[in-house]
């Protein structure tokens, strides 16, 4: 799995190889920790973020007396990520939403998920929630189909909430372990939206106590901060769990991860590198940052 994140993270990881050669600079401690926080900025981990690494990056060479400036960042790069408890939920029978801006990956998040969880012998049902858009259905019986997966969904235009509720009878009918459930993500009819989602949660809810036991909120990172402007706006929707960061081996624009959870509060659960349903890999801050600082 780390070799697999090093390769998909190559593009991250050339800005991030400027900062090793950084440190084996013998330039003043002054100038290397300027230089540092302008390839923060540019790895588009963010000012308040990249503000917050700095303090904990000096206060911890405060106490070392003698620093090793890539092993305090290494410490405090863990240290951040590691704030929020990165473990996917393992009770079963769940049911999972995935929500988000369209485009960002939910469909695709979706497929990749039931892969994982399929190869590990649970029982997969996928709900097409997104009702707005024809494609995403057609997207995600695809998916099925490829998989060999059910796929619960309903004329277009229907109301999403009783597609998930149809979809429940019958993941409880067939005694399945997981129901991922697609929603839409319009966010120019915002208010909408955040009404459609907590309709549907509350129709999970009802239906199945204690779940959905996983909210994701599904970023593309390659939109860098733009993606916080995004999750600002879907963290007022109550009951988000975790972030699945999707794309993350087309930019160089890695350290959103940083920023998504410093800045949200919110744990990174799942990180996409790739197309294919296989490019799933569950997040480690551990991992994620040794392969960064490799």
């Amino acid at each position: 799995m780390f070799d697999k994140l090093r390769q998909k993270l190559s593009r991250t990881r050339e800005l991030f190889s400027r900062i090793e050669q950084l440190f084996q600079s013998t330039r003043p401690q002054e100038e290397i920790l300027e230089e540092l926080y302008e390839l923060l900025i540019l790895a588009d981990v963010g000012v308040k973020t990249t503000d917050r690494i700095m303090a904990g990056i000096k206060d911890r060479a405060r106490k070392s007396g003698s620093p090793d400036w890539k092993e305090l960042l290494r410490q405090e790069l863990v240290a951040l990520l590691s704030r929020q408890p990165a473990a996917a939920s393992t009770s079963w029978p769940a049911v999972w939403m995935l929500v988000g801006v369209n485009g960002g990956g939910k469909t695709t998040s979706a497929a990749k998920l039931a892969y994982r969880y399929q190869a590990e012998g649970k029982k997969v049902m996928l709900a097409a929630a997104d009702t707005f858009r024809a494609a995403a259905q057609e997207q995600l019986q695809l998916w099925g189909k490829r998989l060999n997966l059910p796929v619960i969904q309903g004329q277009s235009g229907a109301d999403p909430a009783s597609v998930v509720f149809d979809a429940i009878q019958s993941f409880k009918a067939r005694n399945y372990d997981l129901l991922l459930v697609d929603t839409a993500g319009r966010l120019h009819t915002y208010a909408n939206l955040m009404a459609e989602l907590e309709k549907i949660k509350k129709v999970i809810s009802r239906e199945i106590p204690g779940a959905p036991q996983e909210i994701l909120l599904v970023l593309d990172s390659t939109i860098g901060q733009n993606a916080i402007v995004q999750a600002r706006e879907f963290n007022r929707f109550s009951g988000i769990t975790g972030v699945f960061l999707t794309k993350l081996d087309g930019t160089a624009r890695g350290g959103s991860v940083l920023a998504v959870v410093e800045e949200l509060g919110l744990p990174v659960k799942f990180i996409g590198v790739g197309e294919s349903e296989k490019d799933l890999i569950e997040f480690s801050p551990e991992s994620f940052v040794e392969a960064l600082l490799s």
